[in-house]
């Protein structure tokens, strides 16, 4: 095979595994959603650990306003990140919803809600506490002084009485999303009781909007001891049989979404008996991720203690590390709990994607010069090898008249030509398999960036410049409305929306991409040719539906190799001219070398 088949069968297996990934995936996945029962009624099962409350299964669910009210009497909670309120009933963190975050770019636009009330359609929450004789409490009411609201500032106390034993709990939140919750219990009674702590996070169906991408874990996970296990959705809820039940020492277990983590945190000094599950059925799932403690054995008069934390907030990074830092170093000592962003395979790529990226971004305050930043070091430590690519297609573009020579004089010999023609690359001291490598290593690169782009947080909702506001989010504009001066969106039409959303960014990458290609030596094959020529065009509409970041990314690497290219056809006495095989205005066109 010659260097242009090789390259041609990569760029052609690389679009057709893009568009699968990006595009062609997605629309099965939400094809086969929209085959499914519109509603979801909920009917939720579980063990006496579970701590769920049985809800009768002709009762559909609550209203979120409805839901809310329904409690015996709530706790509000006030911090700069969040707001939200306690159930007295069971003493659980049932409503959330993070002040620095909403839910679309418009500031109008309503805050994301995180936690929500277990009678709500997809009611999410969080509950600790005691089994007790094979109750978990969780339908208990605790008392708490009236007035009280939980800030920085001022922790709550809750308490409740029940068989003798006397519960109490000191709820605190810190600045951030972190609540500590330290627990007493008292035996009052005359007969000594056997309790075992547990800690449980519930997500009553799948939430609304889940896309199912193939590169994003959603669902339950944690890291059990030193090992992260993870469970989608749909995976639990068409198999139970995959659910996880593990022991370890410390770790946390909970439900994320894309950018969003409720978890339960245990005593990390702990062994913690673990399960991530469906405890509801395929048609109704209840997504659970729990853990309980070894028993305690309460004398009566007796008093026992422990302190276990809950997360409810923002994958952040530089939060969710700063919780993994040891206690002497200000943190909690949560084992990989940053490993709750999903990295993937490519983690030895997409972390210090990222650490460079934030870097700068912070740095700078712009995500998108940060991207320019991160673009012209990857050039740096590829140049090299990159190097080494660009001079052997300068010199194949060089001997292209050679090459035809060859062709017009051995005419359908093919083996004579090859032989001569690896002769002639001998002699020249040149690998017809080296203009590869650049595109090559560019691939892994590419995904872990999009990877980053698509599963860190930091990137949401950040500007560029100009009409880019969003660098996690295609660009917003699109040719088929006149970018905007037309008053429709194109996007939204079924089927072959996801390919009119060609704004100015992939635009420009596309003409970049053109211009890239006629630096390159002129495939010998005809069908290659035709191939090569589409590249460009093609590759507008696969990267139009990817995050602006990505495309700016791919624009700026491509601006960069058509400099550095052409540094080195300069170097090496390669003639330059921007009509060959172009028909500029004002410009003849010339044929290239063997035209």
């Amino acid at each position: 095979m010659d260097r242009n088949l090789i390259l041609a069968i990569t760029l052609s297996l690389g679009v057709l595994l893009l568009w699968d990934l990006m595009i062609a995936g997605p629309q099965r996945e939400q094809l086969q959603q929209a085959r499914q029962t519109a509603q979801e009624q909920v009917i939720e099962q579980g063990d006496d650990l579970s701590g769920l409350q049985a809800i009768d299964p002709a009762t559909a669910p609550l209203t979120l306003d409805e839901a809310l009210k329904k409690a015996p009497g709530r706790i509000p909670i006030r911090t700069p990140n969040l707001e939200g309120s306690i159930n007295l009933q069971g003493g659980r963190i049932d409503d959330l919803v993070l002040l620095q975050y909403r839910e679309e770019l418009d500031d109008q636009s309503p805050y994301v809600r995180i936690l929500t009330p277990r009678e709500a359609e997809h009611g999410h929450y969080v509950e600790q506490g005691w089994v007790v004789g094979g109750n978990s409490g969780d339908k208990a009411v605790w008392s708490t002084p009236g007035g009280a609201t939980l800030t920085p500032e001022t922790p709550v106390t809750l308490t409740r009485e029940e068989a003798g034993v006397t519960f109490e709990k000191i709820i605190s939140v810190d600045d951030q999303y972190m609540f500590t919750v330290e627990q007493s219990v008292r035996n009052t009674g005359t007969k000594s009781q056997t309790l075992t702590p547990y800690e449980v996070v519930i997500q009553r169906v799948k939430p609304d909007n889940l896309r199912n991408f193939m590169i994003l874990h959603e669902g339950p996970l944690g890291v059990i001891g030193k090992t992260l296990y993870e469970r989608k959705y749909d995976k639990l809820r068409k198999n139970k049989n995959k659910q996880v039940d593990e022991t370890g020492v410390g770790g946390w277990l909970g439900i994320t979404n894309k950018y969003w983590l409720a978890a339960a945190i245990p005593p990390q000094n702990e062994e913690i008996d673990a399960s991530l599950s469906n405890v509801g059925d395929e048609t109704s799932p209840i997504f659970r991720a729990f853990y309980s403690l070894p028993s305690r054995d309460l004398a009566a008069g007796e008093t026992l203690a422990l302190t276990s934390h809950i997360y409810g907030g923002a994958k952040d990074v530089d939060i969710l590390q700063s919780y993994e830092a040891s206690t002497e170093d200000g943190g909690l000592g949560v084992y990989d709990f940053d490993k709750a962003v999903d990295w993937g395979h490519f983690f030895v790529l997409t972390r210090p994607i990222f650490y460079t990226l934030n870097f700068f971004g912070d740095l700078i305050g712009n995500f998108g010069v940060a991207i320019l930043i991160l673009t012209l070091i990857i050039k740096a430590i590829l140049f090299p090898i990159a190097n080494k690519g660009y001079e052997s297609m300068s010199k194949m573009k060089k001997l292209q008249p050679e090459i035809e020579k060859l062709k017009t004089r051995f005419g359908d010999d093919k083996a004579k030509m090859q032989q001569e023609m690896m002769a002639l690359y001998k002699k020249e001291k040149m690998n017809p398999l080296a203009g590869c490598l650049p595109i090559l290593l560019q691939m892994p690169i590419f995904y872990a960036l999009y990877k980053t782009l698509f599963v860190t947080i930091e990137m949401r909702h950040e500007p560029f410049v100009l009409w880019i506001k969003d660098l996690s989010a295609p660009d917003p504009t699109t040719i088929f409305n006149l970018f905007g001066l037309l008053p429709y969106d194109p996007t939204a039409l079924p089927v072959i929306g996801a390919f009119l959303g060609i704004g100015v960014l992939p635009l420009m990458m596309g003409v970049a991409m053109w211009f890239q290609t006629k630096l390159n030596p002129p495939p010998a094959d005809p069908v290659q040719a035709q191939i090569f020529g589409m590249m460009p065009f093609i590759f507008v509409f696969i990267f139009a539906p990817f995050a602006a970041g990505l495309v700016l990314y791919w624009f700026w690497n491509t601006a960069l190799s058509i400099l550095q290219q052409w540094i080195i056809m300069k170097k090496n006495g390669v003639a330059i001219n921007w009509g060959e095989r172009i028909k500029l205005p004002g410009m003849k066109k010339t044929p290239a070398p063997g035209e």
